[in-house]
């Protein structure tokens, strides 16, 4: 493991780490170490297109399940690391995918029977195609705002890839969000294969602001929470095991 200084929090400690993309060179990222390691668990949270690691979404929502022993890691895609405001390629954006998946499993020196992978918008969307493609091994996904259609255009949507899917999915939507019509999000999900959960946060935007205010830590506060609960429903696919 590469990078510096360790800070102890509440339940925790966070260290600054490097994370090698091949011949891409590295990332920044920010590994959550617990005090009390829970079950073998550990999740890794990537970000939007427009926001990095440190969104305030990103950040209370990683920092939060390692505050409840779960090994953790937020990491920034390339682009992002490197100042740009344009997403990488798809290609790129899932190769930094594998490569925290990598990090968190092979690097972090402590045991991993379980992955759960959770993306902000571009993140969970480029997660998810990566695992209904064989190229990401999570056992759990959880989206946080999935990014189901262009804003406002619900005529192309996101989602063929997901019906290949067959691990647990965990999905939060703001009511007002334009890129995720509830009602179409709704209707994808009762077609899938896999098991889904929906939490609808009312008056959300894509971010989960309300009504146009700026990030409300008792949303954030609630998100994990109900991330925790859904965890805690099928403990044995925490363990790997088939739900």
């Amino acid at each position: 493991m590469t990078g510096g200084k360790v800070y102890p929090l509440k339940a925790f400690s966070l260290q600054k780490v490097r994370i090698p993309v091949g011949a891409k060179g590295t990332t920044s990222g920010l590994f959550a170490i617990p005090g009390r390691y829970r079950e073998g668990a550990a999740v890794v949270v990537a970000h939007g297109a427009g926001n990095d690691m440190e969104n305030p979404l990103i950040a209370s929502f990683a920092d939060g399940l390692a505050e409840a022993g779960y090994l953790s890691l937020r990491f920034n895609f390339l682009y992002k690391d490197r100042g740009k405001s344009t997403p990488d390629d798809e290609q790129v954006l899932g190769e930094t995918w594998q490569a925290a998946y990598r990090f968190i499993t092979e690097e972090a020196g402590l045991p991993v029977n379980a992955f759960i992978a959770a993306g902000k918008s571009l993140g969970g969307r480029i997660a998810s195609r990566m695992v209904s493609a064989g190229l990401l091994p999570a056992d759990r996904l959880v989206f946080l705002g999935y990014p189901l259609h262009p804003p406002g255009d619900g005529e192309k949507l996101r989602d063929a890839h997901l019906y290949a899917i067959r691990i647990p999915l965990l999905f939060f939507a703001g009511t007002r969000d334009p890129f995720c019509d509830v009602a179409l999000l709704k209707s994808v999900l009762s077609r899938l294969r896999s098991p889904w959960k929906l939490c609808t946060i009312e008056g959300g935007d894509h971010s989960f602001h309300l009504h146009g205010g700026s990030s409300d830590p008792s949303v954030h506060d609630m998100i994990v929470r109900e991330t925790l609960l859904w965890l805690q429903e099928r403990q044995t696919a925490i363990k790997g095991q088939d739900p």
